[in-house]
């Protein structure tokens, strides 16, 4: 692994050959994070309860350190279907030249007392009124201390009219929080961020005037632009989500993600999740990408209309990009469907489609949202489950937000480290940089099958994004080595390596598709959680040579019989696997994958089938009567139950390792009774695995 200042440096390089080009390309995440040691609902699937409102808050006195100068603002966050009360939302709204934006009292959350008292509110509310007025507007002050509330409507201009609630924030009063008592402003809706400064600096005069020792925003959403930055923090299903403000590129990116890393640690909130068994997950609310530009305006996808068309092209073109980075739950049921995983008709009318756009001379950003939102979605139409999901780019009908030139990629799992984070930023600027300077308008392909069969093994992928990367050196926008690194170091889906005789066994966890349950139209399930079968497992495979030289190329005889790793065939049951024969960085290797019923659920498909766990693999040479056999256990091998979560990444990767257990034998009988193929599994035979399920029995 690159160490930071060499990974900051590599950064820096990416940043200048993208502004070499004459691009403004902007980044902003979505990272999130849960308590990983915690078994409780809403650390595991609900979005509200428990201490979840109270940690949030904690990290955002965090955040707030190591970003100063900012103001906290508390809004009314989304009412999902299914919720009885809205989500809290918890922001901070900051400069992005280093002077403060807010040097008035703070938010109680931040740490600070607060000033219940109702007859404040009589001196406040006059101060504010005053200030309004020495900028010239209209200002009528209305309330009484019985109510404990006033209202000051403010009219700047015929155009420009707001009304501001000054109150007591208890509690119950709050929706959108859960704090202490406090002088509180519910702030009117201001679009124009010059008036919005103005207002602000009114506010703050008051409440200086009036010696607040703390003070609670909450009402509407500010306005931003290229001076102004707004970092959110909100509730998700087993998560807290922290909605990064974009950064002008990569190196800033970094840092700010490097900040929210650290504020999240500091709270014991994780970017992962360890499950009992060893495996390895993300947060449990993945952790999008979002690029754009400083204006809508001057957002890539807004100022070259032609490079959306060809980032579906290019992404169709290489999976790698869909499945490599992405969380668990992938395929047509998921977070992040391909236009290409909703069936042939959409497939088809999205050929047709791009061939529109593409002869379309006055193209415009309405008309090419409303060319491609229908096939960059889900099979219910939500494009917020869309791999590029383009509902914030030039969309009229969503009001506020529709229309802020902004493309979100949601195929990615939350990321360990900052710079892992970054590394993938980079990948997706370069990319975008990529396809406006060397057009890629190649055809889209129809993978079928292998969509789901060849691109769920890590191997592929990895020789696919190896292809893309490939590209970018092409175009003069490779990517440093110390950025390669951080973008390709996976290791959690390794179980282990093992030397066998003549070679060595890899496994390694592979992508599965996981379906869904029930009526996925239905508008309750819009926006809530959906169940899905999570029964179905699949691992790949590696067999290579025990001393592979870097760079060997597969022998002419690779069919003959001379006694190397090439004589040695796997079984599964009485099935022998016909391994592929491929090549990569370290050599020849065989590479095949298995699918098997690792549970069986409560509720689920195919409740006839049990499950397959343990698998058995049998390793076995072709003309000796040496046998190995290999199992992969779910859970503890000798079937011990583990004395709570794994404490730490190492310990995870001991718990993988650990549940494959070999052992050798002399007894395999002749080889020539070794059945080379049985006919059970042929239905579940594809060209790059077996479905052991067919079988019935692993």
């Amino acid at each position: 692994m690159a160490t930071t200042d060499n990974f900051a440096a590599a950064v820096n390089r990416h940043d200048e050959r993208v502004a070499a080009l004459g691009l403004s390309i902007w980044v902003g995440s979505e990272p999130t994070f849960t308590d990983r040691h915690a078994q409780t609902p809403h650390w595991l699937f609900n979005a509200l309860g428990g201490d979840k409102a109270e940690r949030a808050q904690a990290l955002m006195r965090s955040l707030s350190q190591s970003l100063p100068g900012g103001l906290v603002l508390r809004s009314v966050g989304r009412l999902y279907p299914g919720e009885k009360a809205p989500r809290w939302h918890f922001g901070l709204l900051r400069n992005r030249q280093p002077q403060a934006l807010w040097q008035g009292p703070v938010d109680p959350m931040l740490g600070t007392s607060f000033w219940p008292h109702p007859q404040n509110l009589t001196y406040w509310a006059q101060a504010l009124a005053e200030a309004f007025q020495s900028k010239g507007w209209d200002t009528e002050c209305t309330g009484s201390l019985d109510t404990e509330r006033w209202q000051i409507a403010v009219s700047a201009d015929e155009t420009q009219a707001w009304t501001f609630e000054l109150f007591i924030c208890e509690t119950s009063d709050a929706p959108a929080s859960e704090a202490p008592s406090g002088p509180a402003l519910a702030l009117p809706q201001i679009n124009d961020v010059a008036l919005f400064r103005t207002v602000l600096a009114c506010i703050e005069q008051a409440a200086r005037a009036s010696a607040l020792p703390s003070l609670v925003f909450t009402g509407a959403l500010p306005p931003v632009d290229d001076s102004l930055e707004f970092t959110t923090i909100t509730p998700d299903p087993a998560v807290i989500e922290v909605n990064t403000a974009p950064s002008g590129n990569a190196l800033a990116f970094l840092q700010r993600s490097k900040d929210v890393y650290a504020a999240a640690a500091s709270q014991q909130l994780a970017p992962y999740r360890l499950y009992f068994n060893g495996l390895v997950a993300d947060s449990g609310g993945a952790g999008q990408i979002t690029l754009g530009g400083p204006t809508p305006a001057d957002s890539v996808f807004v100022q070259h209309l032609s490079l959306l068309p060809r980032l579906v092209r290019f992404m169709n073109r290489h999976p790698s990009l869909s499945y490599l980075f992405s969380h668990d739950h992938v395929g047509s049921g998921g977070q992040s469907v391909r236009a290409d995983e909703r069936g042939s008709d959409a497939f088809d009318d999205l050929q047709l489609a791009l061939a529109l756009l593409a002869r379309q001379a006055d193209t415009t950003p309405e008309i090419l949202c409303k060319s491609l939102a229908p096939f960059l979605s889900d099979v219910a139409g939500n494009s917020h489950r869309a791999e590029i999901n383009i509902e914030k780019l030039w969309n009229p009908q969503l009001p506020g937000r529709g229309c802020l030139g902004l493309v979100e990629f949601r195929a990615l799992r939350m990321q360990h480290t900052p710079e892992r984070a970054t590394a993938l930023a980079c990948l997706l600027r370069t990319t975008v940089a990529m396809l406006i300077h060397s057009p890629q308008d190649l055809p889209l392909i129809d993978w079928g099958r292998d969509l789901h069969d060849r691109f769920a093994l890590p191997f592929y992928l990895e020789q696919d994004i190896n292809a893309v990367l490939a590209q970018l050196i092409q175009a003069n926008l490779g990517l440093d080595a110390e950025i390669e690194r951080e973008l390709l170091h996976d290791e959690f889906r390794l179980f282990g390596q093992w030397p066998l005789a003549g070679g060595l066994l890899e496994l390694r966890r592979a992508l599965e598709f996981w379906p869904l349950l029930g009526d996925t139209a239905s508008p309750e399930q819009l926006g809530a959680s959906r169940l899905v079968d999570a029964s179905t497992a699949r691992i790949e495979i590696r067999w290579r040579p025990a001393l592979a030289e870097p760079g060997a190329s597969v022998p002419d005889h690779a069919d003959s019989t001379d006694g190397t790793w090439l004589d040695w065939d796997w079984y599964a049951g009485d099935t022998r696997l016909p391994m592929r024969l491929e090549n990569d960085k370290q050599g020849a290797l065989k590479v095949f994958g298995l699918r098997y019923r690792s549970f069986a659920p409560a509720k689920g498909l195919h409740p006839t089938l049990p499950s397959q766990a343990p698998l058995t693999l049998t390793l076995r040479h072709r003309s000796l009567a040496t046998r190995y056999t290999a199992q992969l256990h779910e859970w503890q091998p000798l079937g011990a139950c583990y004395d709570g979560l794994p404490q730490d990444l190492p310990q995870a990767e001991a718990r993988r390792k650990e549940r494959l257990t070999i052992s050798k034998s002399e007894t395999g009988g002749p080889p020539s009774e070794w059945p080379a193929q049985t006919t059970p599994c042929d239905k579940g035979l594809r060209a790059y695995s077996l479905d052991l399920r067919y079988s019935g029995s692993a």
